[in-house]
């Protein structure tokens, strides 16, 4: 906020803004004053005033980011994933210094020394909430930081993409392996999965009021990407839902940690160790674009806002074109 007042024969002004550092300037004509006023408060609120370096100095990045973790993060729907990456990273020299001195050099010996151990993919993964921690410091939290010293930082590799489908006998022998599981909701987890290409974390999260066996429907309230979205059931998949008993709210009552082992388990039983269960997400996508479904009906049951992803699930169709080619060509 401005202060001006007289100070003998000339108008002194003073800026001062929370986490920015204050200025003055004096003037002999108080419309001057007002003037060069209006002009550095417009700086102060675009951010492009100099940081205070006392308040820079007396704060470490391991403290934004423990500031972050307890007051941004837990309102998160990942909140637990994102907990377990910030911690481990709390636990990385890097967060003992001040964010004065704190520069890109710094994230870049941090992301050379970590793609010793980690492909780039999973890195940019883990320093995403990173990048929404400098944000969120410097439009909420009134840090002077005009940018994230992880904007300049690079990370260049090759798409780690996957494009596994389920070849021909590994669907039975997935079930065959499942059925070795304690645990009896694991089979009907995974042809859920492929029947409507739901996710892992929104597959356990299902309650049965969001379960409409009558219109053969699934609502989701919360996905990916934020929005609701209610899913059209195949009849396969309202077989499922009918053998299944009712033990309380949730359809499936089994941890998401839970399934994870136990698709460990079953994957090295179906001697599939290089399928993950994302790939029956992929799977199901793919089929769905092979029984004809267009793009926006398919992106109703995934739930991609962007129709441009769903073209990594076109390959599929590839082997259809030609066939539509070779029968239409004369």
């Amino acid at each position: 906020m401005a202060t001006i007042r007289k100070r003998g024969s000339r108008w002194q002004v003073q800026i001062r803004r929370a986490g920015q550092r204050s200025i003055s300037q004096s003037f002999h004509r108080k419309k001057d004053a007002e003037l060069w006023a209006r002009q550095m408060e417009a700086k102060a609120d675009w951010g492009e005033l100099a940081a205070d370096p006392r308040l820079l100095e007396s704060c470490t990045l391991g403290d934004l980011v423990e500031r972050y973790r307890d007051t941004v993060v837990v309102h998160k729907r990942c909140h637990e994933y994102e907990r377990i990456l910030l911690n481990a990273f709390l636990r990385h020299p890097i967060c003992a210094k001040p964010l004065s001195d704190l520069s890109a050099s710094d994230f870049a010996a941090y992301r050379d020394e970590r793609l010793k151990e980690i492909k780039p993919s999973s890195l940019k993964r883990q320093l995403s909430p990173l990048h929404h921690m400098f944000e969120v410091a410097r439009d909420e939290w009134g840090l002077s930081i005009k940018e994230s010293p992880l904007d300049r930082v690079r990370l260049n590799g090759s798409s780690q993409r996957r494009e596994r489908r389920l070849k021909q006998g590994e669907f039975k022998r997935l079930i065959e392996a499942a059925r070795f599981c304690r645990n009896l909701f694991v089979i009907p987890i995974i042809q859920i999965a492929v029947e409507t290409g739901m996710r892992r974390g929104e597959i356990v999260s299902i309650l049965w009021e969001q379960v409409d066996l009558k219109n053969r429907s699934l609502f989701i309230p919360y996905s990916k990407n934020g929005e609701a979205r209610t899913i059209p059931l195949t009849k396969s998949a309202v077989s499922v839902f009918q053998g299944l008993p009712r033990l309380e709210d949730r359809v499936f009552p089994i941890t998401a940690n839970a399934l994870r082992l136990n698709w460990q388990r079953l994957r090295r039983r179906a001697a599939l160790s290089d399928l993950h269960f994302h790939d029956l997400r992929h799977e199901a996508i793919s089929r769905f674009f092979e029984i004809g479904l267009s793009a926006p009906e398919v992106a109703l049951i995934s739930g991609h806002r962007d129709i441009r992803m769903l073209f990594r699930y076109s390959h599929p169709l590839r082997r259809l074109v030609v066939e539509k080619l070779d029968n239409g060509w004369p």
